[in-house]
């Protein structure tokens, strides 16, 4: 009896140790993505379209065989707009989850908030949205724009013959480091061009906010003073009621354009646009831009929409950090590929130098050593239909400048990338 009972046990193990290594073998087949969006909170009407992108672009390079013969799998969690809440989310993707790279992040201080995670656990994030530089971990890889391909080209624009001659600038943003910072290098250089102090207004208001009443009243008292431009920096659902407010006022984009860098397609599907007709935004791509990639693109995403049932999917429209979500995507696929592993150090390699034909109608490419995607600069004027008419782009993609060269001491600052901590 003892001798089958053992019989027995051993093969019961043997089955359990079976049926581990068949799990095992399963879980290797795949690939761990972690999608890091807020879907919830006050960021969601930017983020959720994100998560959505990312999964549309894990399921097309499915579709074509995966990433060296093994599938894609999403993990989708939700830090809620809640800061510190990215940050345990981040460390769950890479500790418990053990997703080999992370999509995810829209503001600058959900990026610092998980930045200590990535360097401490030698994770890869990419990170989708234009931002105020400044930074340049070996865990990132920024594919959205640097302020020199962004937010200086577009003031460079207001100040122009074409662009209006504005004369004085009224800087309004949410309250925290990327529209302070972006601020602080736009004060630099608006005062290098001669614009003195006193033509430079600049206002911040907290995440959520949703009285603009009092601002875009005085924004109308500032621009009395002469020619005046709003850059606005304002993210989230703040981009709602502004906007309304502005149109509540009747200050028209004829009288003081208000250019923005947090606020595309997406944003002004919430939006009645016939008020805003005129007013601008400065972004590296636009639905509207006209080319076979960005057709195919734009059918793509709503095709997507449309089957999965998303809100609103008549109306599905992409962005900017969409597109360079989608770009992200298939650059971590390519280099994987091109790693022969998911190992990130050699990923991180391999890397260097990868190209895209992006959906903006230019060959994108991820520079070989400062993390950042070489990006063309558009601005658009925004049209009834809630879509831009691009007015202004450059020839071709521009080089990323990290350390902004209007802040002092970054002169001396790498090229490279360098942990922060």
């Amino acid at each position: 009896m003892q001798r089958r009972s053992l019989i027995k046990a051993f093969t019961l193990s043997a089955s359990i140790a079976a049926m581990g290594l068949s799990w095992t073998i399963q879980a290797a087949e795949t690939i761990k993505v972690g999608i890091l969006h807020s879907l919830s909170g006050t960021m969601a009407i930017s983020e959720t379209s994100l998560k959505d992108m990312a999964l549309m672009t894990i399921e097309e390079i499915n579709a074509k065989g995966g990433v060296n013969g093994k599938q894609l799998e999403p993990v989708v969690v939700d830090p809620a707009s809640n800061w510190p809440l990215f940050a345990e989310k981040a460390r769950q993707l890479l500790t418990q989850d053990k997703v080999a790279v992370v999509f995810g992040c829209w503001t600058s201080v959900s990026r610092k908030s998980v930045l200590p995670v990535f360097e401490e656990l030698n994770g890869l994030l990419f990170y989708p949205v234009q931002y105020e530089g400044e930074e340049l971990s070996p865990n990132v890889f920024y594919t959205g724009a640097a302020p020199n391909q962004q937010a200086i080209p577009a003031v460079e624009y207001l100040m122009s013959e074409e662009g209006g001659a504005a004369k004085r600038f009224f800087l309004l943003g949410t309250d925290y480091v990327y529209p302070r910072t972006t601020n602080k290098i736009l004060r630099a250089f608006l005062l290098s061009k001669g614009v003195a102090e006193k033509d430079i207004e600049e206002v911040y208001t907290p995440f959520g906010h949703s009285d603009y009443q009092t601002i875009v009243a005085n924004i109308k008292k500032f621009a009395a003073g002469g020619k005046t431009a709003v850059v606005s920096t304002i993210n989230g659902d703040s981009n709602v009621p502004f906007y309304k407010e502005l149109a509540n006022q009747g200050l028209d984009a004829t009288e003081v354009p208000v250019v923005a860098f947090s606020v595309g397609e997406e944003e002004l599907r919430g939006i009645d646009t016939k008020p805003l007709v005129g007013h601008l935004a400065a972004w590296n791509y636009f639905q509207s831009v006209d080319n076979p990639v960005n057709s195919e693109f734009v059918e793509k995403w709503k095709a997507y929409a449309k089957a999965k049932g998303l809100p609103n999917a008549d109306k599905a429209v992409t962005n900017d950090p969409m597109e360079a979500t989608y770009v992200g995507i298939h650059m971590w696929a390519q280099a994987v590929e091109k790693a022969g592993t998911t190992e990130v150090d050699k990923v991180r390699e391999a890397l260097a130098g990868q190209t895209f034909a992006a959906p903006s109608g230019y060959t994108l490419t991820m520079d070989a050593t400062n993390h950042h995607l070489h990006k063309p600069v558009m601005i658009g004027e925004v049209q009834e239909d809630g879509q831009f008419s691009v007015v202004w782009q450059t020839e071709g993609p521009i080089r990323a400048q990290p350390w902004s060269p209007f802040i002092p001491g970054n002169e001396s600052k790498p090229e490279y990338a360098v942990k922060s901590n």
